[in-house]
């Protein structure tokens, strides 16, 4: 988990880097998938899988997933371009509280008081950490709620899919829908990224996105959820550290009192889930 998220956090400090050298959001999205796809499609054709095995039984679903995803790719390179790291990573932290939220009516899954309120609590959080009613406000943390929101999504729809359909086939449709979209878009807003280096990172975004998953997918394989949950919140200290390094953006104070509520009541939540289990 701590590796996952620690490749994970690549992803985010190149794309922007990359979007402060000037690519479009869409061509670093496009991109970044290349890769992804190409892992993905090997894995499907060594695993001797049959044409028949991409025909499953809640195909409508499992693309779903693949646009929330890609939503979420394209939200998020759009808004770490104009935010710090630690304020779009803080801001995603809130889609464990959109999920528990989204439970009851999605998934049929009892939500008590105890948790509702630390979810009330938790966007007390997101409101500190954005203030939404600042001068200092900035368009783009809207796309970076819409990302976590639409995160929150994916994880709901990935948890329907678990054990009815391949986590090799789940990635190919996420790889290929991401591909075969953003294509037209890429073609048009084409930027030749330059160099070696610039072409070599974001290649490499896509083998980055595909290792993390698979890293975060290994670990599940070894230990429950509940007993992993609390290692992704690592990723807000990864970010930390290239926000700092990279670009001299240093979290404010509200950054990290928010962040520090919606971590707390995020734990909670996982806390309250795991006494309930237990």
């Amino acid at each position: 988990m701590l590796l996952g998220f620690l490749i994970f956090s690549f992803i985010d400090a190149s794309a922007k880097w990359m979007g402060l050298l000037g690519m479009p959001v869409l061509v670093i999205a496009f991109l970044r998938y290349i890769g992804h796809f190409a892992i993905s499609l090997g894995l499907v054709l060594k695993s001797g899988m049959s044409f028949s095995s991409f025909r499953t039984p809640k195909f409508g679903l499992v693309v779903l997933r693949a646009l929330f995803i890609l939503a979420c790719t394209g939200l998020n390179f759009a808004s770490v371009r104009y935010l710090p790291l630690t304020l779009t990573s803080t801001i995603l932290f809130t889609s464990p509280l959109i999920v528990c939220a989204l439970s009851g009516p999605l998934l049929g899954e009892k939500v008590g008081i105890w948790r509702w309120g630390a979810i009330v609590v938790g966007f007390v959080g997101l409101v500190i950490a954005i203030r939404p009613f600042d001068t200092t406000f900035h368009w783009a943390i809207i796309l970076s709620v819409i990302n976590a929101i639409s995160f929150a999504l994916y994880i709901i729809t990935t948890r329907k899919l678990s054990g009815d359909v391949d986590s090799n086939i789940m990635q190919f449709y996420a790889a290929a829908a991401g591909l075969t979209l953003l294509a037209p878009f890429a073609v048009l807003q084409w930027q030749n990224p330059g160099s070696l280096s610039n072409w070599s990172i974001l290649l490499a975004m896509g083998v980055w996105g595909w290792l993390g998953h698979e890293f975060v997918t290994r670990a599940h394989s070894y230990a429950g959820a509940t007993a992993l949950t609390p290692f992704s919140y690592s990723y807000l200290i990864y970010v930390t550290i290239w926000s700092t390094l990279l670009f001299n953006q240093w979290p404010d104070v509200w950054t990290v009192i928010g962040g520090a509520v919606i971590i707390s009541t995020g734990l909670f939540i996982w806390f309250r889930e795991q006494r309930e289990r237990a």
